[in-house]
């Protein structure tokens, strides 16, 4: 009887871990729409609403989902507080303090800080640009998330289910 409860609570252990691991790519296109249609928003309050770069962040932080937005609170906050100099200091404030809990990986991280070289330290027709420019590599990275999530998200779980049966087999 204990080896049957140790047997389902391995089977159950294993396959949590194969669909936290098939979650993240699930989570990671997500979150890079997220992380899109935040740069769009943003690109139309600088160039067509003339908000000032702190309460842009802030409006963009407000519509996004939380995951990304907190990134945006953290930036705008860190502008409107004084605590960074300029945007790339703000924005890497909100990347080092609220990164790690999304799916995103490198290369989101540094399109959005050679994004924040940029934004705040040009005029609005070269910020529009390179925010234009950022959305489009990011729609690549997108494209390329979805493949990976097509890929390997059914493959983690099964693989998790079956490392799983593999050690109760051995068990017994």
């Amino acid at each position: 009887m204990v080896k049957l409860i140790g047997a389902v609570l391995i089977l159950f252990s294993a396959s949590m871990v194969g669909w936290q691991i098939g979650r993240f790519y699930a989570f990671r296109p997500v979150q890079l729409r997220a992380l899109l249609v935040g740069l769009q928003m943003l690109e139309t309050e600088i160039v067509y609403g003339l908000t000032p770069l702190y309460r842009a962040l802030m409006k963009v932080g407000d519509r996004i989902p939380a995951e990304v937005g907190q990134i945006f609170h953290t930036a705008a906050g860190s502008l409107q507080e004084e605590k960074a100099q300029n945007v790339e200091e703000a924005l890497g404030i909100g990347i080092q303090t609220h990164w790690s809990s999304t799916a995103l990986k490198k290369q989101e991280r540094d399109v959005l800080k050679s994004l924040g070289q940029v934004l705040g330290s040009s005029d609005r027709e070269d910020q529009q640009k390179h925010l234009r420019l950022a959305v489009t590599h990011l729609r690549g990275l997108e494209e390329e998330a979805r493949a990976e999530q097509n890929r390997y998200e059914k493959m983690y779980k099964s693989l998790g289910f079956l490392c799983g049966l593999l050690v109760v087999i051995l068990m017994f």
